[in-house]
Parts: structure tokens; C-alpha cells; sequence
């Protein structure tokens, strides 16, 4: 049973458009239904139904090709970036007959591993781009409210 507006690509993002979908996600809703059981072009086909936007559109035009016994790459022509993921990820596995559940696993822990890699990145790099405007708003604070009175006192003291 579907329920009208709910699911994962029914909302919009920036200007009227799909949002984009993580691949992580995309390759572990695949994993999934293939660890129940599914055969891999029904499992596209079924995932791509229920997604819905672009991603969606080219995974029920891969499940559908793969299961018309169209070719591998006239499958994920024109993929958009979270659909090529899978595509990629299942490309050996349907030409060598393997497993596809742990390729989609390990693709999707391989698309993490690279998401905190590039965000640790960007924080060290915003860590150094921080230092000299906030030195240069915090020096001139602890000039005047730590440096100068204790100037002005000991030149009191002495006498000044």
C-alpha cells in the first residue's frame, strides 16, 4: 500500500528539483532487497519504483533493460550520479556471476569513508582559515583589557 506524498523522493529541493539522493543510502535500499531474495533486475526495477525522481527513473530503466536482456551498459547510460554508484558497484559481480549483496555493502562503506575523509578535510581547512581573523579580532580585546591596565599600574607605581 502507498500513501499519497509520503516517501523518499517525493519532496523538492532548490528550485522545484528532486533532491539528490545519497548513494550510501541508494546502495544499501539495493542491498537490502537483495539479501530478501530478489533477483538483481526486479530489485532495481522495485527500488526505482518507490524512490522516485531521476535517480528512481534510471534505476526501473536499468531493472527493466537488465531483465529484457538488454546490455550492461545500455542499462546505466545516462545514469545520474547515485544510480551510476550502483551500476558501478553491481558491474563485475552480473558479468562475473558473483554475490551482489557484499559489493553494494562495501561500495556503500567505500562512499562514507570517502564523505568523512572529504569532511575532515574541510574542517582542518577551515581551522586554519579561522586562526588569523580570530587572532586578529581576540589580540587587540586582551591588548586593551589585559596588557593596558597592568601597563598603567606599574607605571602608577612608579612614580609616572
Amino acid at each position: 500500500m502507498r500513501w499519497p506524498g509520503r516517501g523518499v523522493g517525493r519532496g523538492l529541493g532548490r528550485g522545484g528539483a528532486a533532491p539528490a539522493v545519497d548513494a550510501a543510502f541508494l546502495l544499501d535500499l539495493c542491498a537490502g532487497a537483495l539479501a530478501a531474495g530478489s533477483a538483481l533486475p526486479r530489485t532495481l526495477a522495485v527500488v526505482g519504483r518507490h524512490l522516485g525522481g531521476p535517480d528512481g527513473a534510471a534505476l526501473v530503466r536499468a531493472g527493466s533493460t537488465l531483465g529484457l536482456g538488454g546490455s550492461w551498459a545500455a542499462a546505466w547510460a545516462d545514469a545520474p550520479p547515485a544510480a551510476a554508484a550502483v551500476g558501478a558497484a553491481l558491474a563485475t559481480g552480473w558479468e562475473a556471476g558473483a554475490s551482489p549483496g557484499p559489493q553494494l555493502r562495501a561500495a556503500a562503506d567505500r562512499v562514507r569513508r570517502d564523505r568523512r575523509a572529504r569532511v575532515r578535510t574541510a574542517a582542518g581547512s577551515l581551522a586554519v582559515r579561522l586562526t588569523l581573523p580570530l587572532g586578529l579580532c581576540f589580540l587587540p580585546a586582551f591588548a586593551l583589557l589585559g596588557l593596558v591596565p597592568v601597563v598603567l599600574g606599574l607605571a602608577s607605581g612608579l612614580g609616572w
